[in-house]
């Protein structure tokens, strides 16, 4: 334990140098920090040193108990909701307070608070989207509508406070204490603020993109490049099925007039394709013991401290365990005695821009139709680290939404008043949806818990001890006409309103289907039979085929077979595209030799793209230089621009290769496919080349450099580099640089519960423990934790016991 405080203390000295070199705002008083008693030296512990065997806690009914397993994993035990969610809150902020304040601070636009100025652009950002609005907005429907959620939802913030209120100087984790403030009390909207938080992590779109190039290519080319349907499509919810209900008629308006604006600008930030989640649940009919088993693992931005933190909830009532959110209540992704769910992102246009004509400089009215409506001037007040005065900024909102950009916010943009509309301004209860699922015994429980459910929008896995599989894409989803936002809307036309809503009971769901297995991997959420118009920029074209096969192919299906499943290295892109970029390559006669070198390795691939592997750094080089000289016609596109997927450019390339956007129009020969593949293979070789002198071994894991980044990114020394892995973007086992499996969980649901999970981090959230980032490597080797139930007489494998009781 001496050698890894040493080693800790170093690495935090190795931080504090680092921090020195880039701008974080005014440094932290360097004599404090350093205080023996006070500073830094304080963090390097580890939990189980600090065992308290009873801990007072004000407002608790009777009193809770608290059982860390091996791994820090906390076991709480009440006899009550609300001493559970209170106790729950206690605990959570004992090991990640600090994470749990920064990202809310975020979500509210509050960063240059703590780091200066520098952060200032982001914060307007932040607050112009209206990620606080939407969240007082959701506070507001909670008093209004369920105040027994909210009673909750306070529990756990008195909980949280009650943590906050007892640390000393010398125990404020280290984050605090190197950019010098202090944590404020918790709220309820503070949680709420997380689960908007999440929601922009988890949505993006196009409309800026496909409205520039609708207007360079035409539709006609629009629709080639980016069609809404391709050729192989295998949907979340299965292709052949009856739909139940009779749908809302929408019809799309005869004429309609789009802003002709010039679009000279850049996209919004997006997040990033091919890095998506996976979930699925295979019935009892295809598994060796005849019980239902299910899997999940959202794929997220792979940080430490680790975005999901793991717990058991216990009342006399239900048993629940999984991972949940720093911040929120409940378990979000996991199971108890009788079912066991999980989430992937449902990839589902949910957020729209309307062009805005206001009636004078003022902004106070803009047109509607024939009429002029009241806009809202909305004061945002940031608070600058270092400087006395605060910032104001002044949002106009409309009826649809913020205006983000205009003439006081980056007004060299040509989008300046656009307003954006966004189901996450809306009233929502989702951390109902969460406690009800938390304690729910049957397909009927999951189904009405998901009701309460509006963003972001996920495909929610399901499995019960009864037998069933089910799968419901649940959002609040906008009742649209054909191609209604994939583009720019005038926001004076009333024909560019959002319809209505589509029924929570008209969301595809599927119960028990006859392949014995549901699966979803933020692909096509369903065929072109279903009734309403559904769009995304950014489906996913290879995981989902990858699963499917395999799920189809299996019988006798065991929970190892699942491990093996999620940690799945198959580059299914690399199968179908690399035979093709060979046969274009042609006669290797012309080839150096260490050109035939790397083809020989090419040729010799399985296409796994495992950490020790060669061949898929060389695909992947490849791959981007022929994709990009591919598209090079596009460079001359002005505006601002997006380029067709991989799925879409392998498909051009073997239909098409002879494709008139492939020709190069600067030269006066006519360039095919063929000839981007060969141009592309040469630089790959000399690129490659030149890596292998500087670096040395091209393996996959060495080249693509997996790295478990420190929420502050400059806390350099509090992150994890090169971690040795597999995978990749579009592949199942979706591990790519700096995104990854951010939680892996298998449940098999029988008489008794079994139950294994894994994230890239630790319990802890204080660098200085032993607990910050010891499941990184069974993570990184596909390997699993037992996550089994426990009850509250278990002693075996426990650090430490806490009773909370009640004070007053």
């Amino acid at each position: 334990m001496k050698y890894f405080g040493f080693l800790v203390v170093a690495s935090i000295t190795l931080g504090l140098a680092y921090l020195a070199s880039v701008p974080l705002g005014p440094a932290p008083p360097m004599g404090i920090l350093l205080d023996p008693n006070h500073g830094f030296w304080q963090n390097s512990y580890s939990e189980d040193q600090l065992a308290e065997e009873e801990l007072d806690l004000i407002g608790l009914a009777e009193p809770v108990t608290v059982h860390y397993d091996e791994n820090l994993i906390p076991h709480i035990f009440a006899q009550n909701e609300l001493d559970l969610y209170r106790a729950q809150g206690f605990v959570t902020a004992q090991h990640r307070l600090w994470q749990m304040e920064f990202q809310t601070m975020a979500a509210a636009g509050r960063i240059s608070e703590i780091v200066g100025d520098i952060a200032l652009d982001l914060d307007r950002m932040t607050r112009r989207k209206g990620l606080s609005y939407g969240a007082e907005v959701g506070l507001r429907f909670l008093e209004e509508n369920d105040p027994a959620t909210l009673e909750k939802v306070e529990a756990y913030a008195e909980g949280v406070n009650q943590y906050i209120e007892s640390l000393t100087t010398a125990r404020l984790p280290v984050e605090y204490k190197i950019l010098n403030y202090r944590p404020e009390p918790w709220t309820a909207l503070k949680s709420l603020l997380l689960l908007k938080y999440m929601t922009d992590m988890l949505v993006g779109d196009r409309d800026l993109e496909y409205s520039n190039l609708r207007k360079v290519l035409g539709e006609e080319m629009l629709n080639k490049l980016f069609p809404e349907y391709p050729q192989v499509v295998d949907p979340v919810i299965e292709k052949e099925r009856n739909w139940n209900f009779t749908p809302l008629q929408v019809v799309k308006p005869d004429s309609l007039e789009f802003p002709k604006d010039e679009l000279l600008l850049d996209p919004l930030p997006q997040p990033e394709e091919g890095i998506g989640s996976n979930n699925w649940a295979v019935s009892g009919s295809k598994t060796k013991s005849g019980n239902p088993i299910l899997a999940n693992d959202p794929h997220l931005g792979l940080n430490l401290p680790s975005i999901w933190y793991s717990m058991q909830l216990s009342t006399p009532a239900y048993r629940v365990k999984g991972a949940t959110l720093p911040g929120a209540l409940g378990v979000i992704s996991g199971f108890n005695e009788q079912v066991a769910w999980g989430v992937t992102n449902a990839t589902k246009d949910a957020r729209d821009w309307y062009k805005i004509t206001f009636k004078d400089a003022s902004r106070k009215s803009y047109q509607y139709g024939q009429e002029w409506r009241d806009a809202t001037l909305r004061l945002e007040e940031i608070k600058i680290k270092g400087q006395e005065t605060a910032f104001v900024d002044t949002v106009v909102y409309t009826h649809y939404g913020p205006v983000v950009y205009d003439r006081n916010f980056r007004s060299e943009r040509q989008d300046v008043n656009f307003a954006l509309k966004w189901t996450l301004h809306m009233g929502s209860n989702e951390q109902r949806t969460f406690i009800l699922l938390n304690q729910a015994k049957n397909h009927q429980d999951y189904m009405a818990a998901l009701d309460h459910y509006t963003a972001p929008a996920q495909n929610f896995v399901f499995a019960s001890n009864e037998g069933d599989i089910a799968m419901r894409i649940q959002g609040k989803f906008p009742l649209k006409w054909e191609e209604q936002g994939k583009f720019f809307m005038d926001g004076a036309d009333p024909k560019m309103e959002w319809q209505d809503f589509i029924p929570y009971e008209h969301n595809p769901s599927t119960l028990n289907p006859e392949r014995g297995f549901v699966s979803s991997a933020n692909q096509h959420p369903v065929s072109p039979s279903y009734p309403y118009y559904v769009f995304d920029h950014s489906y996913e074209h290879y995981r989902n085929r990858r699963i499917n096969s395999q799920l189809e192919a299996m019988d006798q299906v065991t929970v190892e077979n699942m491990m093996k499943l999620q940690f799945d290295d198959f580059y299914l892109h690399a199968a179908e595209a690399l035979p093709l970029m060979i046969e274009f390559l042609g006669s290797p006669d012309t080839l150096s030799e260490k050109g035939l070198s790397y083809l020989k390795e090419l040729k010799a691939w399985d296409f796994y793209a495992d950490p020790n592997q060669k061949a898929p750094t060389l695909f992947y080089v490849w791959w981007n230089k022929a994709y990009l000289s591919l598209w090079s016609n596009m460079n001359e596109i002005k505006g601002p621009k997006i380029r067709p997927n991989n799925y879409q450019t392998y498909q051009l390339m073997k239909d098409e290769p002879g494709f008139d956007f492939f020709d190069l129009k600067e030269t006066p020969e006519i360039e095919t496919a063929q000839d981007h593949i060969k141009k592309a293979f040469a630089e790959m070789v000399q690129d490659m080349s030149t890596w292998e002198s500087e670096n040395g071994d091209y393996s996959w894991a060495n080249y693509k450099q997996t790295t478990i980044q420190h929420l502050v990114p400059q806390f350099a020394s509090f992150s994890v580099k090169n971690v040795y892995t597999g995978g990749g973007s579009g592949i199942v086992n979706a591990t790519s640089g700096r995104h990854g499996a951010s939680w892996r969980m298998i449940v098999e649901l029988g008489e008794e519960v079994k139950a294994f999970g894994i994230y890239p981090g630790g319990q802890s959230g204080n660098p200085g423990s032993r607990f910050y980032q010891n499941f990184i490597p069974k993570w990184a080797n596909g390997e699993y934790l037992n996550f089994n139930l426990r009850n509250s007489d278990e002693t075996g494998n426990l650090l430490f016991s806490n009773t909370l009781n009640p004070s007053e």
